[in-house]
């Protein structure tokens, strides 16, 4: 942990996840969840990044983003909102895995999202 945490604290100090790409941040949110790293500045710094670039990340980075929070037991209600916003507008993007990766991210951290259900349902009928 003393390598993450030095990791961390670096992200945080430079601002850097400012100027990483989407699939940066999913991957290094992903790394920390399997390795159940639970630092709250760098997770709370993460989820204040992605609220407001959340329009710029395809449907995979939106779904293990979620999915890290979620294996990691943290709610940021903002950041599920966000995410679910774009998740609804780009559900026709989303492959089966991603969909199961994001309810199940909404599901675990109970953050209620009738409008992401209805449409992952309606993507999940019309993909059968």
């Amino acid at each position: 942990a003393g390598v993450l945490d030095a990791v961390a604290a670096h992200l945080v100090m430079q601002r850097a996840v400012a100027t990483m790409a989407p699939r940066d941040v999913s991957t290094t949110l992903n790394a920390l969840a399997r390795c159940r790293h639970r630092d709250a500045a760098l997770l709370k710094y993460f989820a204040e990044e992605v609220v407001l670039c959340a329009g710029s990340y395809d449907p995979r980075d939106l779904a293990i983003t979620v999915w890290s929070y979620a294996k990691l037991k943290e709610m940021h209600g903002e950041l599920f909102s966000a995410v679910a916003k774009e998740s609804i507008r780009k559900g026709r993007r989303f492959n089966p895995q991603d969909l199961v990766n994001t309810v199940w991210a909404y599901a675990t951290v109970q953050h209620d999202a009738p409008a992401l259900f209805d449409k992952v349902a309606a993507e999940t009928i019309q993909k059968a």
